[in-house]
């Protein structure tokens, strides 16, 4: 029973309120500010020490690195760049700064003015960097003394020819790390407070505040409309299930626009089914399963102040996935909206089963591509580590597209081959396919499942099961939920169908 006033995605106000302003060198004087400072070469002047002096400091000009330096009425606070300050570098030095000063309001940086960097690509990571630096969960939270200062300001200092280039930038910027920020308090969120109803309903509020169109399906519907591998997973849960399309039209010159499908795992919580997963630290952590959700919803969230060209159909398929009399059993098998049946040899390779009956229907709505994202399998995780999705695909220019967008936004994939040779291993004696192969090669067998019902649509997986979250504030990435895709697939949106 909950009993505390709960917003599931505070972020999606509080971020918006943060004012971004960028204004030219010495058109005023902030009281915190953040200065790049590089491994070698001069030292800004506005930091007032050596070289020599900051070394003794132990602050080398490492990326990651900070110093805060009192003075009168505020402080400077260096932020280590490195040799090579690219956009991830930069970044990440926002994010750094940004902890460093984390109980003041107003921030204000010359971060963007930083090496050669293009003037909207600096701004862009700059506000990325700063807003998702200093991201908090603290709705479950009861106020302490040493809680972090609400951020309310970020000025970006700027040469005056650079005013105007990163003013755009930073806008942009403003956007994504909203996406991103939304993302991470979905899946922050326990399952007790965002089971699939409630995820249901915050699509339909937040999709009426972005100008989406959203429509929601509820068991009786599901049940209606044949999706057998949802109801599935569903099973065992006294909790209903949701199937959530959102839809984007562009407001203009949308006859004619391709057309991109989003799928995405959904599962609010995942104790395994019958299938019981142990209780560990992991486990704790499966409220994340609906992170592929979560963030393909918040992507949809700012494609239209982004003025994505594309039309994007996202279809989220939500579900805890539940131990209990009723639970779908080892060698149960499931009809999928297709038709083709699946046995199930393991409840614990659930987010297949729900995402096949949602793959089906975003073909059927004649999407010129598919994007998935999904927490798949822990042996993505095993084999990348916490810090790189798995990439697997059956069309080499849409998975570059993902990678161009990976690259932008420094959440970084690699891409795996959809090796058909293993395909065999899903082989079922009773039906068309079961749900999992042998014991190993876990991520490339999961996709060739998926691969089944995306058919010959061109298509791109992403296995976020390592980046979903972090140990530790880390750059950008702050201690839980990451918000991984959000701002990856907002940047495949954008790009998508533009020639």
């Amino acid at each position: 029973m909950r009993t505390t006033p709960f917003d599931p995605v505070p972020s999606a106000t509080s971020v918006p309120a943060v004012v971004v302003r960028v204004v030219a060198t010495g058109a005023e004087e902030p009281s915190v500010l953040g200065v790049p400072v590089t491994a070698s070469g001069d030292v800004p002047a506005v930091v007032g020490l050596s070289r020599e002096t900051l070394a003794a400091w132990g602050f080398a000009g490492k990326p990651g690195q900070t110093l805060v330096l009192p003075r009168d009425g505020g402080a400077v606070v260096v932020a280590g760049m490195g040799d090579d300050p690219t956009t991830a570098v930069l970044r990440d030095a926002a994010a750094a700064f940004a902890r460093a000063a984390t109980h003041e309001s107003v921030l204000a940086t010359t971060l963007a003015d930083a090496g050669t960097l293009d003037a909207a690509e600096a701004a862009q990571a700059v506000v990325e960097g700063v807003l998702l630096g200093r991201y908090r969960y603290d709705e479950l939270r009861s106020p302490a003394p040493d809680t972090p200062a609400a951020l309310e300001e970020i000025v970006l200092v700027v040469a005056p020819d650079r005013v105007d280039g990163a003013a755009s930038g930073a806008a942009r910027g403003h956007l994504l790390a909203r996406a991103a920020a939304v993302s991470r308090d979905l899946a922050n969120a326990p399952g007790g407070y965002l089971n699939a109803p409630d995820l249901a309903d915050v699509a339909v509020r937040l999709g009426a505040d972005a100008g989406l169109d959203v429509r929601v399906y509820d068991r009786a519907e599901l049940e209606e409309m044949g999706c057998g591998g949802l109801l599935g997973v569903n099973a065992g849960s006294v909790v209903e299930p949701r199937m959530i399309r959102i839809s984007y039209t562009p407001t203009t010159g949308a006859d004619g626009t391709r057309h991109l499908g989003l799928v995405g795992k959904g599962i609010t919580y995942d104790s395994g089914g019958i299938s019981l997963k142990p209780s560990n630290a992991m486990h704790a952590a499966m409220k994340m399963d609906m992170t592929g959700a979560g963030a393909i919803l918040a992507a949809m969230t700012v494609l239209r102040e982004l003025e994505v060209p594309a039309r994007v159909t996202a279809y989220l398929a939500c579900t805890d996935n539940m131990p209990s009399g009723s639970a779908t059993k080892l060698g149960d098998v499931l009809t999928t909206r297709t038709g083709r049946t699946i046995e199930v040899v393991n409840t614990d390779a659930e987010g297949r089963l729900v995402m096949a009956d949602a793959i089906a229907l975003a073909n059927e709505d004649g999407v010129d591509a598919i994007v998935d994202i999904a927490t798949l399998t822990g042996a993505a995780l095993m084999a990348l580590g916490p810090l790189t999705a798995g990439l697997l695909g059956n069309d080499d220019d849409l998975q570059a597209q993902v990678e161009a967008a990976s690259r932008a936004t420094d959440e970084r994939v690699w891409r795996m081959p959809l090796d058909d040779r293993y395909r065999s291993w899903l082989d079922s004696e009773i039906a068309d396919i079961k749900n999992l192969g042998g014991e190993s090669a876990g991520t490339i067998v999961a996709a060739l499942f998926l691969a089944e019902w995306v058919g010959d649509t061109p298509w791109a997986h992403l296995d976020i099961a390592g980046p979903m979250r972090s140990e530790k504030d880390d750059a950008w990435r702050t201690r839980g939920a990451t918000g991984f895709g959000a701002r990856l697939l907002a940047e495949v949106a954008s790009a998508y169908g533009v020639r």
